[in-house]
């Protein structure tokens, strides 16, 4: 049996020596202490990502991991990127080495990594000091095992729920194939083996708990305060949406099932609201028949996505599975107004009544009486809008990075180290 995981608070109090006790504070990525020097560890390490998904494809993994390359180079160390499908074979100033992979059926942008002697070549070739593995499944898999035959220390970020992924994709003609339970089966044998686990929220800390997962540690996520503004709010487009004075009420994200986008419909009809969508996915052409008056805009990248954000007035996240909800930390950077349900990441990020809204995701009518409850009140959805700016405001990527490497990049090379020093025979 692994050993037990320990809570959150108790995670917190071994932290103890940053200026703030705040568990929330810490895991959500607020700078709160200075680097942290480990005796033995060498200050420039060598990171081999190994990524579920990369560039060209964009999600949150994706942007997660853009932000973990760009910000270890700032803090000069070496960075090496394992990831499947085709691609650029650089990003920054960092080598991404490709391996095979395929797409999921009736889902192009999802691409599965094959198990490929180029991952371990690589590894080999760059000798990386920790392989970090982003939302580990299938190729994060052939990655840990590479690493532990190495001897080389891993640190996995929980992200993706695959098994919630897998129950909105159940395959209809085998009602007795569970392959969420296998999902989950293969999610506790993975992260059972790395040497520590870093979940984004409460919410997916309690999920592994649950399964036995040792060594758990909560790592939020940054948001780039500086692309996501509420100065980049565009009138023009608010007006160009909302002709009659309406109140801009917008989705961000992939239009997929198990993003429970077909609630976005229980807001049609809504009055003095114009729905705006922003993405794309298997579900677009069924959300678009179902929503014939709402705006869709695509898919939107950097500034566009941004300045389409911040026009919104109100922010709208349907999904209930999520291991942490980054868009729900972009609208609030952004200075607008949200409603998330009450489960899974959200939880951590909106304070109900103060910087958001919350609906429990299993009462009929709870998103349209959130929505309506801001639509009639102009001066509460400016109240959330300034308080969710404030919430976000010390977020930024560097810190959180840092934090990565002082405390887990460095705690599993101590770990290592003192292992390796108990094995050793006596002089």
């Amino acid at each position: 049996m692994p050993a037990q995981a320990s809570d959150p608070a108790s995670a917190a109090g071994s932290r103890s020596r940053t200026c703030c006790s705040c568990d929330i504070c810490l895991h959500l990525g607020v700078s709160t202490s200075a680097q942290v020097t480990v005796k033995g560890v060498q200050s420039r390490l060598r990171v081999a990502i190994v990524t579920e998904s990369f560039l060209p494809h964009v999600n949150g993994v994706t942007n997660s991991v853009r932000h973990l390359i760009e910000q270890l180079e700032l803090l000069g160390h070496t960075v090496l990127v394992i990831a499947p499908g085709e691609g650029s074979t650089w990003h920054s100033r960092s080598r991404v080495v490709r391996v095979r992979g395929i797409t999921l059926p009736g889902y192009r942008s999802f691409v599965i990594g094959l198990p490929d002697l180029a991952l371990a070549e690589a590894i080999d070739d760059f000798a990386p000091d920790v392989v970090h593995l982003a939302s580990p499944f299938v190729l994060g898999a052939s990655g840990l095992r590479a690493a532990r035959r190495r001897g080389i220390p891993t640190v996995a970020v929980f992200q993706t729920d695959v098994a919630g992924f897998a129950r909105s994709y159940r395959v209809a003609r085998a009602p007795l194939l569970r392959p969420d339970a296998v999902a989950e089966a293969w999610v506790r044998r993975l992260h059972c083996r790395v040497d520590r686990t870093l979940v984004p929220s409460r919410a997916s800390y309690a999920q592994l708990a649950a399964l036995g997962v040792p060594d758990l540690h909560l790592w939020g996520r940054g948001v780039s305060l500086d692309l996501f503004d509420p100065h980049r709010r565009d009138r023009e487009m608010h007006r160009h949406w909302c002709p009659g004075g309406e109140v801009a009420v917008g989705y961000v994200g992939r239009l997929a099932h198990e993003k429970q986008v077909h609630r976005l419909t229980a807001l049609a009809g809504t009055p003095g609201v114009r729905l705006v969508v922003v993405g794309d996915g298997p579900a677009r052409r069924e959300l678009e028949q179902a929503l014939p008056t709402a705006t869709f805009l695509g898919m939107l990248r950097g500034e566009e996505l941004a300045t389409a954000l911040a026009s919104l007035d109100v922010f709208v996240h349907t999904g209930d599975t999520e291991t942490f909800c980054q868009t729900v930390q972009e609208a609030q950077a952004s200075g607008v107004a949200v409603v998330a349900p009450a489960a899974g990441g959200p939880l951590d990020l909106v304070d109900p009544g103060r910087t958001g809204l919350l609906f429990h995701p299993g009462q009929q009518g709870g998103l349209p009486t959130a929505v309506n409850q801001l639509v009639r009140n102009a001066a509460l959805r400016t109240e959330l809008a300034a308080a969710g700016r404030e919430a976000v405001a010390d977020r930024d990527w560097g810190s959180l990075v840092r934090r990565l490497v002082d405390q887990h990049y460095s705690g599993v090379l101590r770990a290592r180290q003192a292992n390796s020093s108990h094995s050793l025979p006596a002089a």
